[in-house]
């Protein structure tokens, strides 16, 4: 089938592009052991951009998207984070990512291999239709459809169903590993059962968090970690002025303290967090793709002793001397997972939350124009909105909800 749709080739020049583009009904499963099914037609409906998305683009220019293209194909269609329309079931749906050939998309094992919607091996939603596979078309919540619209205030808070996921995995994960790291710590401390010092160990893993970088992701674990932890003490860290409406946004959502990037010297920096923290970190998560992250972290000594770095972002490269890092019994670990369930309870809790209030539409027709212009110089862009999306089908939405 031809549609029309943005997508990603290896061009210098062109590595983003506009118009028709062929779509293959591929049979596909959603995870080991399932059957494999042909995919059922979906409309795009409300699409949001992602810096992932920025990155393919830019791994187009440098020619190294040949990997990731669908079988057979030599481009991909961009865009993962959204909200569709399937006409042969009358509904709204969320398209989860995750799924292949995995018992469970958060824990790998080597022999495993997964796709995701426009970004590995698979078809993204930036294209007026595509087919996916019926068992990954999500339910949205009762009672925002009307005469077979769907209200844009949800939409815009459903666009970020997929970080908000990822995050949900990433406190999965870190109580995981702060349980198993400090549970024997716990016992000797506070003499007590180890099934109880798993529980302590669990919660103080967070207590003093602190979050390199405030882009979405870093603002939504901060949110989650809060909703579960209400005593935490969380401080995030960025360069954007402290009365800016993003930070001020952020603090709100997740109870923080902050810390602006923008001392002389990184030990003035770091300096200035640990007070901030009140002590050393206990969970150090790094989602600002800098360099100086994991030296703050671990040269500067903002992660204590016992502690955990999370690093989800796209980078960097994470250098450290191995002997006192050793001697420290830090833990580091990146991965940016989620299974099914993470996907419907960020669903969830997405619906009664208030981050439609940071997602700004960028008008169909100017981002179709000139897409590359329109990533680089409105949607990644110095003074860029926190989340840009775009309204792909205005049939299906209700501006008026």
């Amino acid at each position: 089938m031809i549609v029309k749709g943005t997508y990603f080739q290896n061009s210098k020049e062109n590595p983003l592009v506009y118009g028709d583009v062929e779509i293959n009904n591929i049979q596909r499963r959603r995870l080991r052991g399932e059957e494999e099914k042909e995919g059922v037609i979906a409309e795009s409906v409300l699409v949001g951009f992602c810096g992932t998305d920025y990155t393919l683009m830019n791994m187009g220019r440098e020619g190294k998207l040949k990997p990731k293209f669908p079988e057979g194909c030599n481009r991909l269609i961009n865009g993962h984070e959204g909200v569709v329309w399937v006409p042969s079931e009358e509904r709204f749906a969320i398209v989860l990512i995750r799924g292949g050939n995995s018992y469970d998309p958060t824990r790998y094992t080597e022999e495993e291999t997964y796709f995701e919607y426009g970004c590995d091996q698979a078809d993204g939603l930036f294209s007026d239709k595509n087919y996916y596979n019926p068992d990954m078309l999500l339910e949205i919540p009762d009672g925002y459809v009307k005469d077979g619209k769907i209200s844009l205030n949800l939409c815009k808070k459903l666009v970020f169903s997929d970080p908000y996921a990822c995050m949900i995995f990433q406190r999965e994960r870190m109580e995981d590993i702060g349980e198993a790291q400090n549970f024997r710590v716990k016992m000797a401390q506070y003499k007590c059962s180890e099934d109880e010092a798993r529980k302590i160990a669990k919660k103080e893993t967070f207590d003093r968090v602190c979050i390199f970088g405030l882009g979405t992701t870093g603002m939504f674990i901060g949110d989650l970690i809060r909703q579960k932890y209400p005593e935490a003490k969380i401080v995030f860290v960025a360069r954007s002025e402290e009365n800016s409406p993003k930070v001020a946004f952020a603090l709100k959502q997740a109870g923080a303290s902050y810390v602006r990037s923008a001392f002389d010297t990184k030990e003035e920096l770091a300096d200035a967090i640990k007070e901030k923290l009140g002590g050393t970190a206990t969970v150090f998560i790094g989602s600002s793709g800098a360099a100086i992250e994991h030296e703050i972290a671990f040269q500067y000594g903002v992660l204590g002793c016992n502690g955990i770095y999370n690093s989800f972002s796209l980078g960097p490269e994470i250098t450290v001397d191995t002997m006192p890092f050793g001697f420290k019994n830090q833990v580091i670990f990146g991965s940016i997972n989620f299974r099914q369930d993470h996907m419907e309870e960020a669903i969830q809790i997405l619906q009664n939350s208030c981050y439609d209030e940071i997602v700004e539409l960028i008008d169909k027709d100017e981002f179709t124009e000139d897409p590359i212009d329109a990533y680089e110089n409105k949607i990644y862009a110095k003074g860029a909105p926190m989340k840009t999306a775009v309204i792909w089908n205005e049939k299906y939405v209700d501006r008026e909800r």
